[in-house]
């Protein structure tokens, strides 16, 4: 692991101390202001990298829009006809 600094502002430090505790209280003494900022990190960039992946495929169903829908149609009418 690297190590990382982080400025942090009074009232946000604060709540990191008590989501610390928390954390240590439920875990049995197993959490500290890194592993919860770690975890905060961490669920942040798989956040950031699934609304990446979704907005290129929503960028690919909207160039394939009407072929899309065409042949959605076609299976319908056909599902119609069986």
């Amino acid at each position: 692991m690297e190590t990382v600094a982080v400025t942090l502002d009074k009232k946000t430090l604060l709540a990191l101390d008590a989501v610390s505790a928390a954390a240590t209280r439920r875990n049995g003494g197993r959490a500290n202001r890194s592993l919860v900022v770690r975890a905060a990190v961490q669920e942040y960039v798989e956040r950031q990298l699934r609304i990446e992946a979704e907005e290129k495929d929503r960028a690919i169903l909207a160039r394939h829009r009407t072929r899309l829908a065409r042949e959605a149609g076609e299976l319908i009418r056909g599902q119609a006809k069986a």
